[in-house]
């Protein structure tokens, strides 16, 4: 059996890389991290000796203050004591008079709660009178109390043109909505009125199912309503004008 001499010096060559490569990225690597290693155990040690030595050091400082401590707390503890007796008298009689202030003002709160409980009561019958009335008005209104309505509006119209023609401008139509569609005859009257207020506008009129009972009066940026919600608004305004200044609340009707 013969030797090949080439793969033995191969082998040999390899051998020798690897242990160069083991040294150079695997062995140093290690000694190099344990080198390191303690030096920061020797690091710590030290720091650990030290932190021992201002322990016992901090150790004796707090005995010496517990020490001075508890004197101060003996001493303290008479002079308290002694200023405890002193204020008991000053706070017993403080405690009186602050009862005494305490019943007065108890007192004139118990009178305005008083005053405020009777004013919810007066403001909720109010709201329940709007309540009733907005129920019985939605209730009752039909055609015929929107034909009163517009026959009002024809009525009031006249003196109110000077202010509506400053609201609207230069407006190109002038538009009337009802819940219902109103009848021709009343629709007639309207137009005439408005045409003779606002010649240059067009009349329009238009229906609004979800619109409170009445007519809403829409002239450029103005705007007129005469609706069941406007009404019941003016009766809650005086019900809270009444009711704010501490009146009893009084309805005057009268016939227009």
């Amino acid at each position: 059996m013969s030797i090949d001499w080439i793969t033995v010096a191969a082998q040999i060559a390899n051998f020798l890389l690897l242990m160069w490569l083991l040294r150079r990225f695997l062995y140093r690597p290690i000694l190099d991290g344990i080198d390191a290693r303690e030096v920061e155990i020797s690091d710590r040690m030290q720091e650990a000796v030290h932190a021992k030595e201002q322990a016992q050091a901090e150790k004796q400082s707090y005995l010496d203050k517990v020490q001075a401590l508890n004197v101060a707390q003996s001493e303290m503890t008479e002079t308290i004591r002694r200023s405890a007796e002193e204020q008991r008298d000053v706070l017993l009689a403080e405690t009186q008079k602050r009862l005494q202030q305490e019943n007065a003002t108890w007192k004139a709160h118990l009178d305005d709660e008083t005053h405020k409980y009777t004013a919810k009561m007066h403001r909720a019958g109010a709201e329940a009178l709007l309540s009733l009335t907005r129920k019985a008005l939605n209730d009752l209104a039909d055609e015929t109390l929107e034909t009163r309505v517009a026959h009002h509006l024809i009525q009031q119209i006249t003196p109110m043109v000077p202010d509506l023609k400053r609201a609207a401008g230069q407006a190109a139509q002038a538009v009337i909505i009802s819940q219902s569609a109103l009848p021709a005859a009343v629709k007639d009257e309207l137009t005439t009125e408005l045409q003779k207020a606002f010649p240059q506008s067009v009349v329009r009129f238009e229906t609004d199912e979800t619109q409170a009972p009445g007519l809403v009066l829409r002239v450029g940026g103005a705007q007129l309503a005469w609706t069941v919600e406007s009404y019941i608004d003016g009766l809650s305004a005086l019900i809270d004008e009444q009711l704010a200044s501490g009146g009893d609340l009084k309805v005057k009707s009268h016939e227009q």
